[in-house]
């Protein structure tokens, strides 16, 4: 267990026995009042992979659905790495600095995506190492909300990002804004464990104290999705609206499976989205299967993300048939919990995506 997740538990943290590097929620979850207003997340459970060398951009540009070639300082984005088939294996925040490329996972796929990528790296002046437990950026901040911005200010950070998925670093870090939601700004902060720990105690004077629990409900609530250990290699970019999110760019050039969700996007209708909804079942979960009253013998869906909602249930993504969303869905069988849909925030047939260069 590193000093900065150790350091956690004063303040409330419950950690696993069995996984002492995740936490829960800090004493109770956080709901959508608590993120609207404001909220601070200790985020334990992404890893970050920094690609550094003289063809670091180059090697990514060839690997992931996103342009990292044209990538600056000042910006992130987000990216895929698919299969040949077209399925997405990791989705990725990425961002650069004078040293390094770093692309934000998942923990728990961290390990084989990052050996899976450096087996492709052959000739290439480009190396891959784990940097989740580097000092300056071992701890990570998860904020959003209506006060959350005057709260970063008040710990020194006076130049916060104008715009979704933009960038700012120094002495206090990094921090990275992200999709907004609830209608206000999200913000990740990467910092040392010293800075962090003094930070915390005016944050949470202000905003509610949350974990990794409820920093998956506010991406849930942005329309982000993450793939996870349960749903590696099921979904094509656009099933999971990646493309409307700025994770896929369609003039960039090859990469793996490029062909197919170039083909997703161009030959016929789009039939299968992903969509937001709440359900009274708390024990939802990435991979769970949905079925349509309408057809009720096989899966219309699959759960991609879930998060408890503080209401004693889970808000999710899930990808679906677009003909489904017309009747009553359930989650698990044709007879479990009925899943309430409700609208994301951008539009499922966006021309444009936010933050990235999807065309």
């Amino acid at each position: 267990m590193n000093d900065w997740i150790a350091s956690l538990a004063p303040l409330g943290a419950r950690f696993h026995p069995d996984r002492a590097d995740e936490i829960e929620d800090f004493g109770r979850v956080l709901d959508a009042a608590d993120l609207a207003g404001g909220f601070v997340a200790t985020v334990t459970d992404l890893g970050l992979i920094a690609v550094a060398g003289d063809d670091a951009a180059g090697f990514l540009h060839n690997q992931l659905t996103n342009d990292v070639e044209h990538l600056g300082t000042a910006e992130a984005r987000l990216a895929g790495y698919c299969t040949p088939k077209g399925r997405l294996q990791a989705t990725f925040l990425m961002w650069r600095d004078r040293e390094a490329i770093f692309l934000q996972l998942p923990r728990a796929i961290q390990a084989p995506l990052q050996k899976r990528l450096t087996m492709f790296v052959l000739r290439a002046k480009a190396k891959l190492r784990d940097a989740t437990g580097e000092p300056e950026r071992v701890a990570v901040l998860g904020l959003g909300g209506e006060r959350a911005g005057a709260a970063l200010r008040g710990a020194g950070i006076e130049a916060l990002p104008a715009a979704p998925y933009a960038r700012v670093e120094g002495d206090f870090g990094t921090v990275i804004r992200l999709a907004d939601a609830f209608g206000a700004p999200r913000w990740l902060w990467l910092t040392s464990a010293a800075t962090a720990g003094a930070a915390l105690p005016a944050l949470r004077a202000t905003l509610a104290l949350g974990g990794n629990a409820a920093w998956q409900l506010a991406a849930i609530h942005a329309g982000i999705p993450q793939v996870t250990q349960p749903t590696q290699e099921q979904f094509v970019p656009q099933m999971v609206n990646y493309e409307l999110v700025g994770g896929v760019n369609f003039k960039k050039g090859c990469y793996p499976g490029q062909e197919i969700v170039a083909r997703s996007q161009y030959l016929g209708k789009l039939k299968r989205r992903m969509a937001l909804a709440t359900l009274d079942d708390a024990a939802a979960r990435p991979g769970d299967e949905v079925f349509a009253a309408g057809d009720p013998d096989q899966p219309c869906g699959m759960v991609v993300n879930a998060a408890p909602n503080g209401a004693g249930g889970a808000d999710v993504l899930v990808e679906i048939k677009l003909a489904a969303l017309d009747g009553e869905v359930r989650h698990g069988t044709a007879g479990g919990t009925l899943l309430r849909f409700a609208p994301l925030p951008y539009a499922l047939d966006a021309p444009d995506a936010p933050g990235g260069t999807a065309a």
